[in-house]
């Protein structure tokens, strides 16, 4: 090494301005300006590299000498609130999940010790399901309403019928389409999952059928219109709706979207073993879902007492109890649902626009979790209600609540009806969403910090809320079996 070289680097560790103070653990990298330079002359005077490693050792000889200062700067705690964000989490992350897994496994064990293996194949199906065959019939029955929905249109836009008619007929068609389902579960006394996937199927088919009359209802007002070029420039899409398809009908009746249009975003091909390997998730995390209910689930709501007639604590010791495995159950029919089922039937029918679901797990307030959870019920939501009633001149606090009110009606029918029991604990559980919204609102304007929302989310909608509504409708559902027999 040149003796220039030499002498500043023994400067450098007397007066502690070399670079490598900052970083003990790689103590040449502080001197890779001069060294760099020196190295490129003696590449070039030597090829084999001996002199290189050389003046390398030598370079770590005058590194970091005892007399070198260690602190020469003003530096945070990696945990202090200034610098937690500023780096990265991702080993807490893993040890979080050791721990989970390490917990879980724990309960597993103790769970099997002490009930055995309690899932059953009378879970996916029993003698009792062979006699719900109504239902099954009338889920076959349900595509008459959109046929029958779409030859009133055909009418209407030939002119053949008028306005005041095509209402009073659309506004029977829809009503039926959702009593019929309600009766037939009513009239047989049917299990509780045949009559929830009935209920389910003919909501979607009602929302569905809303959807194409009020798209075909309000492209008529546009083409009728005195103003129509104003109101066809005003719209990009208008072209879509002129006139209305049967094909198209038929194509959105079976897409996963709740929003009627003559046309979708199509990909270009389906990808049969991207299609294997989701179906193959979905069996798992079914299976996943079915354990959790027959072996957590079940135990905890048998051996409990109804939450609303008894001691406080007691109910509030089962509400936790029941709150881990019910939220596992949840995550997993989002998961199932939402993101596989959805995007099998998307691959399969070429739909190209699949954002199901948003980041509603980052959602800072209730009213932000609702627009993000299901997005082809909020559209249909924004589309159909929120906005008309807006142009009606409803004010947007009214608008909310009409929104809620409507999901709340659809919350009942699926749980109530299929249950037999009226007692509005689902219709109630949404409704209360409404003052959740303005609270949770007020709590993000106040702290402005968006993990005090997060947590009040997670708090109140999945730790208590679910739980309480299982331990409801399952008392209730034993008492009136108890009062049957």
């Amino acid at each position: 090494m040149s003796s220039d070289v030499r002498r500043r680097l023994i400067a450098n560790a007397a007066d502690g301005t070399s670079d490598s103070s900052s970083s003990p653990s790689s103590p040449d990298i502080g001197f890779n300006n001069d060294f760099n330079h020196e190295r490129t002359g003696v590449a070039h005077r030597n090829a084999n590299g001996d002199n290189v490693d050389r003046r390398r050792r030598s370079v770590t000889h005058y590194a970091y000498r005892p007399c070198t200062p260690a602190h020469n700067r003003i530096k945070e705690s990696p945990l202090s609130s200034d610098a937690i964000f500023k780096q990265s989490h991702a080993g807490l992350f893993n040890l979080c999940i050791v721990v989970l897994v390490a917990v879980n496994s724990r309960l597993i064990i103790e769970n099997l010790m002490k009930y055995g293996l309690l899932i059953n194949a009378n879970f996916w199906f029993s003698s009792r399901s062979l006699r719900d065959w109504p239902l099954l019939m009338c889920c076959l029955s349900l595509p008459i309403f959109p046929l029958a929905a779409y030859i009133v249109e055909k009418f209407a836009w030939a002119k053949r019928i008028s306005d005041s008619a095509v209402i009073t007929l659309h506004i029977t068609i829809t009503t039926i389409a959702i009593l019929y389902p309600v009766f037939m579960i009513l009239r047989f006394d049917s299990a509780v999952l045949s009559g929830v996937t009935l209920m389910l199927f003919a909501c979607v088919n009602w929302l569905k059928l809303v959807s194409f009359v009020h798209a075909n209802y309000d492209m008529r007002l546009l083409v009728n219109s005195s103003d129509k070029e104003k109101e066809k420039s005003a719209s990009s899409s208008i072209e879509y709706f002129y006139d209305v398809n049967l094909n198209s009908l038929v194509y959105f009746m079976v897409a996963p979207t709740l929003c009627y249009q003559r046309s979708y975003p199509r990909t270009t091909c389906i990808r049969k073993g991207w299609v294997l390997r989701q179906t193959i998730k979905f069996i798992i995390f079914t299976g996943v879902m079915g354990f959790i209910i027959e072996q957590y689930i079940n135990p905890i709501v048998r051996n409990s007492r109804h939450p609303l007639k008894g001691d406080f604590l007691y109910a509030i010791e089962r509400v936790l109890k029941l709150s881990v495995p019910n939220l596992y159950v949840w995550l997993c029919m989002f998961y199932c649902f939402f993101h596989l089922w959805l995007n099998i039937l998307a691959e399969v029918l070429r739909f190209g626009d699949r954002e199901f679901y948003k980041d509603w797990w980052n959602a800072q307030t209730v009213e932000e979790y609702w627009r993000l959870w299901n997005m082809p019920v909020h559209k249909w939501i924004v589309r159909h209600i929120y906005f008309p009633c807006l142009r009606s001149g409803i004010p947007k606090g009214g608008a909310l609540l009409i929104a809620f009110f409507m999901s709340a009606v659809f919350h009942e029918l699926c749980i109530a009806v299929p249950c037999h029991i009226f007692k509005f604990w689902a219709f109630l559980g949404i409704m209360l969403q409404v003052p959740l919204v303005m609270l949770t609102d007020f709590l993000q304007r106040k702290f402005q910090n968006s993990m005090v929302g997060n947590i009040m989310f997670w708090c109140f909608f999945c730790i208590l809320g679910q739980p309480m509504s299982v331990l409801l409708y399952y008392h209730d559902l034993m008492n009136r079996k108890v009062i049957t027999k």
